[in-house]
This record gives C-alpha cells, structure tokens and sequence, in this order.
C-alpha cells in the first residue's frame, strides 16, 4: 500500500480546516495510506498546533514531519492557508523527489506561491467546491 503525506496549515490558521477531512477521506477512498490523517481532526486549535495536543516539542515535530515526507510516496497539500511548514514540507518533497498534488481553493486578492506552482514536481490544482478535487486526487494517486 502506498504511503502520502497530507499537508494542510495547522498553526499559520485553520480557515480551510473543513475541507481536510474530505481530502483525506478521498486518498484512503482510493487504496492509499495516510500518515498524517490526525492533521485533519478538526479539533487542533491553531493558536496550540498539533505538538501541545500530542506533548511534543517543536524539534520532535519536525522530525515527526519529515520523517513521514522522506517516508512517503508522494504529498498532497491543501495551500490555501499560507503556511511556512507547509511550503517547508513541498521543498523537501522536492529535494526527495516527491510529487506533490497542491491543491487551492480559489480565492479573491490571493494567489498560491510562485514558487511551489513553479516547482517541478508539484501539480497545482485550483478548486472553488472541494468536490472538484475527486478527480485530481485521483489522477495523481494513480500515477505514482
């Protein structure tokens, strides 16, 4: 069974954090492991992040983090909440030659990064209902 990292926005805001537990549902819908299911529990109060809900220190999430990336078959990243982390995440991915699926709710005034868009080995796929991504999430888990 293949392995993917989700990566969504935890302390930088948890504005989109609705939608994670669908994007996650539809990876495991199709056939594939999620090693960062929990980041889509809708409880995970930004203001505290994941590593004062599960008692770790900052340098034990990154390691946590990056562990699964390298570990991993492949990324799909919510980035419609700008996040450090997660564009940290995406580099990483590149550096371990990671495809990365970005997936961006459509927004006014706001734009996804040049720099993850313009990223080889990430595939942008821009949405204004998450429903759209089905497809995309498909197609992408398809061809790993």
């Amino acid at each position: 069974m293949k392995k993917i990292y989700f990566a969504c926005a935890i302390t930088a805001g948890r504005d989109h954090a609705h939608v994670y537990p669908k994007i996650v549902e539809e990876i495991k819908a199709n056939g594939m492991h999620v090693l960062s299911e929990m980041f889509a529990d809708k409880s995970i109060d930004a203001a505290k992040g994941l590593a004062a809900k599960q008692g770790m220190t900052p340098a034990d999430v990154w390691k946590w983090d990056l562990d699964w990336v390298h570990e991993s078959d492949g990324v799909i990243a919510e980035i419609s909440q700008p996040s450090l982390g997660v564009g940290y995440e995406i580099a990483k991915a590149h550096e371990w030659n990671k495809p990365v699926l970005a997936l961006y709710k459509r927004q006014p005034n706001r734009k996804p990064s040049t720099l993850i868009v313009g990223s080889p080995n990430v595939t942008l796929f821009e949405y204004d209902d998450i429903a759209e991504t089905k497809p995309a999430i498909a197609n992408f888990l398809r061809n790993l």
